[in-house]
C-alpha cells in the first residue's frame, strides 16, 4: 500500500498559486478557470476555491506574489555590487524571472485589467513598488527607472507574442535587443 505524504499547507498554498501564475500567464484572467489551474496543481478545484475564495482573489495573490518576487530579485541585484552598474544587475535579474514560468505573462494581464475596480488598484500598487524599489533603492533617476520600466514591459510584450519563438528577421533584431544581445540564454529562459 502506498502512503500519501501530505504537504504542509503553506506548500500546498504555493504550489497552488504557481500553478496559477502559468495558468493565468498563458490564457489570461479571462480565460483561466480554478479547474484549470486545480489540474496544473494536482489537486482538486474545490480545494482552490476553499484556500482562495474566488478567481479573482487568486489572481490577485498571484499578482502580489509576482511584484514580490520582482522586488527580492531587483534587492538581490542591488545588494551583489559586482562592478556592474546596477541597471544592468537589475536587467538580468528580470531576465532570469523568465524561468519562473507565468510570473511575468500574469503581470502583462495585471497591467491590462487596469479598470478593473478589485484588481485595478492591485496592479497600480505594484507597478509602482517596483518603480519606487528601482528609483529609490537602486538610486537610478526618475528618467532611468521609466526607461528601465518600459525595457521591461517590452520583454512581456515579446514573451506573449512569443517573438522568441520566431525565424522573422526583425522579431530575431526586436527579441535580441530587448533581451540584452542573448537571444539563446532568452530562449532558454522562456522554454522553462
Amino acid at each position: 500500500m502506498e502512503t500519501r505524504h501530505r504537504l504542509p499547507a503553506a506548500e500546498r498554498r504555493e504550489s497552488i498559486l504557481a500553478a496559477a501564475s502559468v495558468v493565468f500567464g498563458e490564457r489570461g484572467y479571462a480565460g483561466a478557470t480554478t479547474d484549470q489551474i486545480a489540474t496544473a496543481a494536482g489537486i482538486s478545484q474545490a480545494y482552490v476555491v476553499r484556500t482562495f475564495g474566488s478567481k479573482e482573489a487568486l489572481f490577485v495573490e498571484v499578482a502580489r506574489r509576482a511584484v514580490g518576487r520582482i522586488a527580492a530579485a531587483f534587492r538581490s541585484a542591488i545588494e551583489a555590487d559586482d562592478g556592474r552598474p546596477v541597471d544592468r544587475r537589475l536587467g538580468e535579474a528580470y531576465l532570469d524571472l523568465i524561468a519562473d514560468r507565468g510570473i511575468l505573462l500574469s503581470l502583462l494581464h495585471l497591467f491590462s485589467l487596469g479598470s478593473d475596480p478589485a484588481i485595478g488598484p492591485v496592479g497600480r500598487e505594484g507597478f509602482l513598488t517596483v518603480y519606487r524599489l528601482v528609483r529609490d533603492e537602486a538610486g537610478l533617476s526618475p528618467e532611468e527607472a521609466s526607461h528601465f520600466l518600459a525595457e521591461g514591459m517590452l520583454i512581456n510584450t515579446v514573451l506573449a507574442l512569443h517573438l522568441h519563438e520566431s525565424e522573422d528577421p526583425d522579431a530575431l533584431e526586436l527579441v535580441t535587443q530587448a533581451c540584452g544581445g542573448d537571444l539563446s540564454r532568452f530562449r532558454a529562459l522562456a522554454a522553462g
